[in-house]
């Protein structure tokens, strides 16, 4: 294959502005692959995200893909978890869906309960966040945290 260079006039218009393209991931139904997804989403960030919205995002996605593999996606049936990222409307969102029927319920938990936390922490970290029906089954956790300044 041949490459045809570009005259000069062509490459010195500056670009408009691009929408950002959805990076978009499907893992397993097993807790190994919440690292994966964390790894997956901290490497799609655009580079000058600010760490703590990086941490904010990176833990969301552990929250959300957790919850997905322990309550809506069943390993013994291969079934998969899936994490899309993107940045519109003024908000970094993560989507993580599951085929499960268990809808997901914001607990109050006790001081002594182990669990249930998991979407307490999407609550308070979130500036929206919303559960969406999947046909034919399943749900879709959307979770949006605003830009800071400079991502």
């Amino acid at each position: 294959m041949s490459v045809i260079p570009l005259p000069a006039a062509a490459t010195a218009r500056p670009l408009p502005t691009l929408p950002s393209i959805p990076a978009h991931w499907r893992f397993p139904a097993a807790l190994a692959s919440v690292s994966e997804a964390r790894r997956a989403l901290a490497a799609a960030l655009p580079p000058h995200t600010p760490p703590q919205l990086s941490y904010e995002l990176r833990l969301l996605t552990s929250e959300l893909v957790t919850n997905a593999i322990r309550h809506g996606a069943r390993a013994d049936e291969d079934e998969l978890v899936e994490l899309i990222y993107w940045i519109a409307d003024g908000h970094h969102w993560l989507a993580v869906s599951d085929p499960g029927p268990n809808q997901p319920v914001l607990l109050s938990p006790g001081p002594r309960t182990c669990n249930g936390r998991g979407l307490l922490l999407v609550d308070s970290l979130s500036d929206v966040w919303a559960v969406v029906p999947r046909l034919p089954r399943g749900k879709t956790v959307v979770a949006g945290l605003r830009r800071h300044t400079g991502s």
